[in-house]
């Protein structure tokens, strides 16, 4: 078993940190179903105090990823297939509920903000495509790309005034923003078209934040959402709402 440290902080404090990680460790099978660790031990590996970890452990704990067999011991949950559908299904739901507050609260600010990302991915679009047909290596581009989606979501995240839905919604993601950005790369290495045609709706979900339309721009997200997900490998379904 390998947990890798946490490597840049940023604004995040020790104990996101360490979740993070320890998230994309259970995620990404370096702990295994079943198998027992301690608050001690996950401390040495991530290179922390036990303070944060066991705080991470707390959530990780609601979340259903690991049971508490002893005051410092947890043991990594077995995460059934009909779990991670249920767990997607909250995250979708939860971005779509973002986009309905974001559509009520949004600034022309914030939406000019949002243009200008979708703006700035184009260009990059067109670098991509031109360089990818000349046969040039376009890694550098695409990591950029991501950069600007996550942007994007950030900052729709911030038009939606409502911090305990988008913290709600960063704990209940299926995968973690580097297994994501992985496994988004994996898939264009396969199909450089990966992705092309949820992008599209980038731009109408900005006019129906415009328009101040929330049953669009939730209906755009949940789309978008689930469709993300299902191409990720992560099993989800759509339920009678």
């Amino acid at each position: 078993m390998t947990v890798k440290p946490p490597t840049d902080a940023g604004s995040e404090t020790r104990a996101d940190l360490a979740y993070q990680s320890l998230r994309e460790a259970i995620g990404s099978g370096a702990l295994r179903p079943g198998q027992k660790v301690t608050e001690r031990g996950l401390a040495e590996q991530l290179e922390v105090s036990a303070t944060p970890v066991r705080e991470a452990l707390r959530r990780l704990e609601q979340d259903g990823l690991i049971q508490r067999t002893g005051p410092r011991t947890v043991v990594v949950a077995d995460i059934a297939e009909r779990a991670i559908a249920d767990l997607a299904e909250v995250e979708i739901g939860l971005r779509g509920l973002v986009a309905r507050f974001a559509a009520r609260h949004a600034t022309a600010d914030q939406l000019d903000t949002l243009d200008a990302i979708l703006d700035a991915t184009d260009d990059l679009l067109i670098v991509i495509v031109t360089r990818h047909r000349n046969g040039e290596n376009v890694e550098r581009q695409l990591i950029a790309l991501l950069d600007h989606m996550q942007e994007f979501n950030e900052t729709l995240n911030a038009c939606a005034a409502n911090p305990v839905l988008v913290r709600l919604l960063e704990q209940s993601q299926v995968f973690s923003k580097p297994e994501r950005r992985a496994r988004i790369l994996e898939q264009i290495a396969v199909n450089d078209r990966f992705g092309l045609d949820r992008y599209s709706t980038h731009r109408a979900l900005v006019r129906a934040l415009r328009e101040g339309d929330s049953v669009s721009a939730e209906r755009l997200v949940i789309e978008d959402a689930q469709g993300s997900l299902t191409d990720l490998g992560a099993h989800t379904e759509r339920r009678p709402r």
